[in-house]
């Protein structure tokens, strides 16, 4: 008598698709806020501002409210290296799909633009307690991200807006404006012009290889330089810019929180907000005051990462 012989058992393979569907996002954040700079740094300029610090630490609570890892640099610690190093860490990490998180409050600057692609011969920069990290470097850090990652940059300073500039209207007596004062820029770039220059000659060297693109597909709403256009060229994360102002603005200090900040996270309320980034920019644009108008733009390929719910990972 032949025995039947049992069923095999059906093996359950997961599909590479399925299996990625289900892995959760990583996500990481660093905050940089700063109340004051060196004076050994700024020619003896030391910036003091007062809701800075405050405003890094919000963020990053916002941050660790949302599931993602944060780190924070305040003051005396937001150095360029430490500043440089935590969001080369994060590209290093990151993979498609993961998010990173990055806020700055604090005072923004400018020096010459030593190649002479800029309209106004100026590159913005954050002032770090040891010195300024500059617009290209910056774009140059992201572009370094791999493809997929998704970026949110907050920038709570004056010339945050975009990449195109205009001369800035002099401040209300009595408010904190985040703006190095020119004389004081021309100065510090005058005492340390080898150093920035040769900042921006590294720039410039790693993205002349790229290939050029037309402004309009580098950055929404913003008309590059023929360098950025370069750096836009090699990014293959999704990034989203959003500004405390227009880069003929300025963007004040509070007493708690800096203006930008303080709507920002009365329109987040908590997680209660419920929107796209687009509609998160409008929402926080529509609080704040016509000498100060937030704004927003893109590098790579973002225009389906800012249909995104704020902040999720």
């Amino acid at each position: 008598m032949t025995k039947k012989r049992a069923p095999k058992k059906r093996k359950t393979v997961t599909s590479p698709r399925r299996a990625k569907a289900t892995s959760k996002a990583a996500a990481m954040s660093l905050h940089i806020g700063l109340n004051s700079v060196s004076a050994a740094a700024y020619s003896g300029w030391s910036g003091p501002l007062a809701a800075c610090e405050f405003d890094a630490r919000d963020m990053a609570s916002l941050a660790t409210s949302r599931g993602i890892a944060s780190s924070v640099l305040v003051t005396a610690d937001a150095t360029r290296a430490k500043a440089l190093e935590g969001i080369r860490k994060a590209a290093k990490q990151l993979k498609s799909g993961d998010l990173f998180l990055l806020s700055y409050s604090g005072h923004g600057g400018q020096v010459d633009d030593v190649s002479g692609e800029e309209d106004d011969k100026l590159d913005e920069t954050w002032c770090l307690y040891d010195g300024q990290l500059i617009d290209d470097e910056l774009y140059l850090e992201l572009s370094r991200f791999g493809k997929g990652v998704r970026i949110v940059v907050l920038s709570d300073s004056c010339h945050s807006g975009t990449v195109t500039r205009a001369p800035a209207p002099p401040p209300t007596p009595g408010q904190r404006p985040k703006l190095m004062p020119p004389e004081i820029a021309q100065k510090v770039y005058a005492e340390h012009k080898s150093f920035y220059d040769g900042l921006r000659r590294n720039v410039m060297k790693a993205s002349k290889s790229a290939a050029r693109l037309s402004p309009d597909a580098a950055l929404a709403h913003v008309a590059v330089s023929g360098r950025l256009t370069n750096i836009a060229a090699q990014c293959k994360a999704a990034v989203l810019l959003i500004s405390g102002c227009q880069d003929n603005q300025t963007s004040m200090d509070g007493a708690h929180n800096g203006a930008f900040t303080e709507q920002l996270l009365q329109v987040w309320n908590k997680g209660a907000f419920k929107g796209n980034y687009v509609q998160f920019h409008a929402a926080i644009k529509s609080q704040m005051p016509r000498t100060q108008t937030p704004n927003i733009f893109t590098l790579g390929p973002a225009a389906a990462f800012a249909r995104e719910e704020p902040f999720h990972v």
